[in-house]
């Protein structure tokens, strides 16, 4: 088995190799004098099971094409089987048309390309749509953090807890939440206006004197959270935190968190932060042990399982 990365995740690259007991495979991932995408491999991967990975976050294109183009040299290099470990999906929010628009399927795209380029397997943490799976015409092992943002709110033994969607699409995530932690479950409504507007409507579910913990699996601008969690405040809640599994942070996203209410910011570390926020209030949690779970599963083809859901 190697397990090779490109430049979106270094960290939580070594992570993984550190909990499978493994050195980093050798891969230089570099670029040419005009801008192109320049792959070595310092290794010999033939006949090998080679995990490749690389999340697709900003510069998310740049990131994409690393992922395709490693892809492409460890088949030219005769590895047996490839995996394309995928912490965060990008695209995955352009899964549909909507009635009228004419707009692309995006994640349909992407996964044409991922199987194109010659991967075998797909591995992903917390789809933004679970029906992206059936996009691949290869196998896709959809893995979850619920556990780990479970066990880190468990530790805190909070008390008179309730869990809360942010918006209905996220309906499904936070009521494993609440069923891991024995919490309410409530929602907010929300309506998007535009790709960075979004409009607050009510709560449903009672959070008078609870506390609220905002669960969502992407942060983008901040918008929908930080709205939810001052809405959910304004219901008569006496905290609020915020968990989410892909912290990707654009434009404003770290001003709204920053003047967020919020006691506590839990992030996963599909997407490194470093640099991009620097607060008390934040608890960075790993994905590694999943993942390494997963690829050491899938290397001896046993059942991966939803035990992390």
């Amino acid at each position: 088995m190697v397990v090779l990365n490109g430049n979106s995740n270094h960290a939580l690259a070594a992570d993984i190799c550190s909990e499978l007991g493994l050195e980093p495979g050798r891969a230089e991932v570099d670029r040419f004098p005009d801008g192109e995408i320049s792959v070595s491999l310092g290794e010999d991967v033939r006949g090998k099971d080679v995990f490749i990975v690389q999340s697709t976050c900003p510069p998310v294109n740049e990131n994409l094409l690393e992922l395709l183009v490693m892809i492409d040299c460890v088949k030219r290099s005769s590895a047996a089987r490839i995996t394309a470990v995928i912490p965060y999906f990008g695209y995955a929010r352009q899964d549909r048309r909507e009635q009228g628009a004419r707009v692309p399927i995006s994640a349909k795209l992407v996964a044409n390309l991922i199987v194109t380029s010659g991967a075998d397997r797909v591995v992903t943490m917390d789809l933004h749509c679970e029906q992206i799976q059936g996009f691949f015409d290869i196998p896709v092992d959809h893995v979850y953090a619920g556990a780990s943002i479970i066990e880190h709110f468990k530790a805190k033994n909070m008390e008179n807890l309730v869990v809360v969607s942010p918006d209905v699409g996220a309906i499904k995530m936070a009521r494993a939440y609440s069923k891991g932690l024995g919490a309410r479950l409530a929602t907010v409504d929300k309506r998007r206006v535009s790709g960075t507007e979004i409009e607050i409507g009510f709560v449903i579910g009672d959070v008078d004197g609870l506390n609220a913990i905002l669960a969502d699996d992407v942060i983008a601008t901040g918008g929908s959270i930080t709205a939810a969690a001052n809405i959910v405040l304004e219901k008569g809640a006496k905290s609020v935190s915020l968990a989410c599994t892909h912290p990707l942070l654009c434009g404003p996203a770290v001003e709204r968190l920053m003047g967020s209410p919020a006691q506590e910011f839990a992030f996963v570390d599909t997407i490194p932060v470093d640099g991009k926020i620097s607060d008390d209030r934040v608890s960075m949690l790993s994905c590694a042990p999943a993942f390494a779970n997963a690829i050491r599963k899938i290397h001896k083809s046993a059942l991966i399982g939803r035990s992390s859901l």
